[in-house]
């Protein structure tokens, strides 16, 4: 297995540049890769204010992406949760970490936005600070 960075993913989904975008598809095609929390992270992050996308799409994109055979997340069960909670309006980064807390039983913050995002979304207990 083979660790991708947000380079090599983002190349892959908007194939902007011949011989990069040819060149992770290749890899993509003929190895397993990994892809880490950290690296979907940057990649929606590049992909939404470097390429203009929606949320909706880059969720579609990153989707697609690791339901390729030959993609393995890091801990699937809280990427693609934070996925749909992105798909729902709420920032990736923050329903990253709340889906990563989920044995915590509580998450504490003071964005406001998160909190009201988490409630909306019925996305676990979310300890709005003051």
């Amino acid at each position: 297995m083979l660790a991708v960075d947000t380079n090599v993913v983002v190349r892959f989904l908007v194939r902007d540049h011949a011989v990069q975008s040819a060149r992770a598809a290749e890899l993509i095609e003929l190895e397993t890769v990994w892809v880490s929390r950290t690296v979907l992270l940057e990649s929606e992050w590049v992909l939404r204010r470097l390429y203009g996308h929606s949320p909706q799409t880059v969720a579609a994109s990153l989707r697609n992406f690791l339901g390729l055979v030959s993609v393995v997340p890091e801990n699937p069960t809280i990427v693609f949760q934070a996925l749909q909670w992105l798909e729902g309006g709420m920032d990736f980064a923050d329903a990253l970490h709340l889906a990563a807390s989920g044995t915590a039983g509580r998450f504490a913050t003071f964005d406001r936005k998160l909190a009201n995002s988490a409630k909306r979304l019925s996305a676990g207990t979310v300890l709005l600070l003051s």
